[in-house]
C-alpha cells in the first residue's frame, strides 16, 4: 500500500504527490473520508486521479492511499436482479445506510457476504481443471442457473470440493497447483478495463430475435453483433431499449443507464421489477443486471459505468449463456470523458472531445463477439451490444455518432419527423442499415423461409421507390401518377403502416415472432405480385383496392401467434380466389 497526499485539485481530478511505485489504473482513496478514484496517469511521483465522488473540501496535503489493484468488479451469485452505481455499488443497500441521498465515502460489498447458496458440486476430486471449466452450480434465481467456474488463470488437480449450502467467500473446493495448494471460492474480482479472455471468437450468424419487425426483418442484429441507435430527443430510445430488455431472445439481459436524466432512470428503476419475462412468467429482473448513474451523479463514476457493465457481461457470456448488455447512452459517456480531458489538459480534438474518442469507442464496442470460452469443454456465448447515442439536435454527423458507425455493423435510425407521427418504432428505413444480413440469411432461410432475403430486398426496393415518387407527388400531385405506380404507394402504405408500425402497449402486437414477420410480409408482398398482374390484364386500381383481403391484411398484427398460421393460410387461399374471380373492366 503506497501512501501519498494530495498536490493539486481540479474538480474530479486530483493530483498526488509522493505516489513513487504506484501503478495506472490502481484504485486511490482520497482524504479522510476515503473517496474512491482511479489513477489515470503517472509522471515521476506523481500520480494523476480520476475521483467518483464530489471532491468537495478536499485539501491540499490531504491524505492519499493507493489500494495496489485496479477498479474491479465482484462477479459472483446473488448479481441477477441487483441495482448499481457506476462503480458497482449496491443501490438499496447504500439507501438503507444513508437514506434516499447517497453521502460521500459510503461503500457496500457489492455481493451480499451473509447469504447462503446451494452449491451443487458437477466436478468431482482427481479431476483435473483449467481456467473457465464449470465446479459446479448454483439456483441463482428461480429460472435461472449460476455456473460456479474456475478463475481465468488458474488450472490444477481438484483435491477438495464441497456442496451444501456457502457463502460467497466460503471455500467450496481446493486444487493443486504447480505452486502448491489453492483454495476457490464463488466469488471473483475481475479488472474493468480489461477484457475476459477467451479461446475463440466466431463469426456470428444467428440473429438476435427482439420481436421488433423493423428490427428483425429488415435490420437485424446478430448475437454476438454489435448495434448503435442514435436519435434526437423523443423519438423512441428508451422505449425501444425496454422492448428490447423484454422479448429479445437473450439469457442475461445488463442495462447501463450512463448519464441519462434522473426521471428516466427512475422510470426504469420502477418498471423493470415490474415487468414479467413472457417466456417464463416470473419477474424480468430475475434474469436482469441494472447500472444505474444519472446526470446528476459524479460524472467520473459514468465513465466508469459501461465498463463495470460489459464486465459482468462478460462474466456470463463466460458460462455459455447469451448475454445482451444496452448502454443508454454513450453519448453521456462521451461527455464525461471530454469533461476529464478537459481537467486534465489535454489537446481537444474535434468538438472539444478527446483525441481518443473513437479508439475508447472501439475497444468498448470490440469486446462484443460471440466467442468460444475458455476451458476444456466446448462451450460458447456471445455478447450483444447496443448502445443509444443522443446526438445534439439529432446531428448524425457529430462525432459520437459517427465514432460509433465505424465501430458497430447496425444502425438503427431514430427519425423524430416519424416519432411525431407516432409512427412506432421510428425507426427510418431508408436510413438505417445492417451488415449482419448476408450472416444471418442462412438461419432465416433454413428456419423460418426459403426466401426470406428475397422478400425482404424486394420490400426494401418498393420502399425506396416510394421515396422517388414521393418526391413527384409533392410537385404535382397523386393524380399526375399512372395506376401502376399508385399501386405501387398503397402497397408500401402497407408495408409502412400494417408491418413497420408496431403497437409497443399492446398485447398481441408488442411482439412479433419470426415465422409470423416472415408470413405478414410475405402476405403484403403477394397482393402485390397479384395486384401488379391484374393492372397488366386489365384490371382497374379501385377494383383492386376494394377487395376484401386488403382489410384483413391490415388485421394480421393483430392475430394471435396460436392461430396465425392458420389464419395466414386462409388469407392467402382467400386472396388468390378473390383476384382469380375478378372481372376485366
Amino acid at each position: 500500500m503506497i501512501e501519498g497526499k494530495v498536490y493539486r485539485v481540479a474538480g474530479p481530478v486530483v493530483v498526488a504527490e509522493e505516489m513513487k511505485n504506484a501503478k495506472m489504473f490502481d484504485v486511490a482513496l482520497i482524504g479522510e473520508m476515503n473517496l474512491m478514484g482511479e489513477i489515470i496517469g503517472l509522471k515521476g511521483e506523481r500520480a494523476t486521479i480520476q475521483v467518483y465522488e464530489e471532491t468537495g473540501g478536499v485539501g491540499i496535503g490531504d491524505k492519499v492511499i493507493s489500494a495496489g489493484h485496479p477498479l474491479s468488479v465482484e462477479l459472483a451469485p446473488g448479481l441477477l436482479g441487483a441495482i448499481y452505481d457506476g462503480i458497482q455499488r449496491p443501490l438499496d443497500v447504500l439507501k438503507s445506510k444513508v437514506g434516499d441521498f447517497i453521502a460521500r465515502g459510503v461503500t457496500a460489498p457489492a455481493i451480499d457476504r451473509t447469504k447462503q447458496w446451494d452449491f451443487v458440486p458437477t466436478a468431482k476430486v482427481g479431476d483435473t481443471v483449467t481456467g473457465g471449466d464449470i465446479l459446479g452450480v448454483v439456483n441463482e434465481t428461480q429460472i435461472f442457473q449460476h455456473k460456479i467456474m474456475v478463475p481465468p488463470g488458474v488450472a490444477g488437480k481438484i483435491i477438495d470440493i464441497t456442496g451444501g449450502k456457502a457463502k460467497v467467500e466460503d471455500t467450496i473446493a481446493s486444487i493443486e497447483t504447480p505452486a502448491g495448494r489453492k483454495d476457490l471460492q464463488m466469488l471473483q474480482r475481475w479488472p474493468v478495463r480489461v477484457g475476459r479472455p477467451f479461446a475463440e471468437k466466431m463469426q456470428p450468424t444467428i440473429p438476435m430475435l427482439t420481436g421488433q419487425r423493423v428490427l428483425d426483418t429488415f435490420f437485424p442484429v446478430a448475437k454476438g453483433g454489435t448495434a448503435c441507435v442514435p436519435g434526437p430527443f423523443g423519438s423512441g430510445k428508451t422505449v425501444i431499449q425496454h422492448q428490447l430488455s423484454k422479448w429479445a431472445d437473450t439469457d442475461v439481459i445488463i442495462f447501463v443507464g450512463c448519464g441519462e436524466r434522473g426521471n428516466e432512470i427512475a422510470a426504469v428503476l420502477m418498471e423493470f421489477p415490474e415487468l414479467k419475462d413472457p417466456k417464463t412468467g416470473r419477474p424480468l429482473m430475475e434474469r436482469t443486471i441494472l447500472v444505474a448513474n444519472t446526470s446528476n451523479m459524479p460524472f467520473a463514476a459514468r465513465e466508469a459505468s459501461i465498463y463495470t457493465g460489459i464486465t459482468m457481461a462478460e462474466y456470463y457470456r463466460d458460462m455459455g449463456y447469451n448475454v445482451a448488455l444496452q448502454a443508454d447512452s454513450t453519448s453521456r459517456w462521451a461527455e464525461a470523458l471530454r469533461e476529464i480531458s478537459g481537467r486534465l489538459e489535454e489537446m481537444p480534438g474535434e468538438e472539444g472531445y478527446p483525441a481518443y474518442l473513437t479508439s475508447r469507442l472501439a475497444s468498448f464496442y470490440e469486446r462484443a463477439g460471440s466467442v468460444k470460452v475458455i476451458g476444456s469443454e466446448d462451450r460458447t456465448g456471445s455478447l450483444t451490444l447496443i448502445g443509444a447515442v443522443s446526438p445534439p439536435g439529432g446531428d448524425f454527423s457529430e462525432p459520437v455518432t459517427q465514432g460509433t458507425l465505424r465501430t458497430t455493423k447496425v444502425f438503427w435510425a431514430l427519425d423524430a419527423p416519424l416519432a411525431y407521427k407516432r409512427h412506432f418504432p421510428a425507426i427510418h428505413w431508408l436510413n438505417s442499415y445492417s451488415l449482419y444480413l448476408d450472416d444471418v440469411k442462412e438461419w432465416w432461410e433454413k428456419n423460418v423461409g426459403w426466401n426470406w432475403k428475397l422478400t425482404r430486398d424486394s420490400a426494401m426496393a418498393l420502399l425506396q421507390k416510394e421515396a422517388e415518387l414521393e418526391e413527384i407527388v409533392r410537385l404535382v400531385g397523386v393524380d399526375a401518377l399512372g395506376d401502376k405506380d399508385r399501386f405501387l404507394l398503397e402497397c408500401t402504405r402497407s408495408i409502412r403502416e400494417d408491418f413497420l408500425y408496431q403497437n409497443a402497449y399492446h398485447d398481441v402486437d408488442t411482439y412479433c415472432s419470426a415465422s409470423k414477420q416472415y408470413h405478414m410480409l410475405r402476405t403484403i408482398m403477394d397482393f402485390h405480385e397479384l395486384g401488379k398482374k391484374a393492372l397488366e390484364e386489365g384490371r382497374g386500381l379501385n377494383q383492386i383496392l376494394s377487395l376484401p383481403c386488403r382489410r384483413e391484411i391490415v388485421k394480421l398484427r393483430f392475430v394471435e401467434e396460436a392461430r396465425f398460421e392458420d389464419v395466414v393460410k386462409a388469407l392467402g387461399e382467400s386472396m388468390q380466389h378473390q383476384f382469380d374471380n375478378m372481372g376485366v373492366v
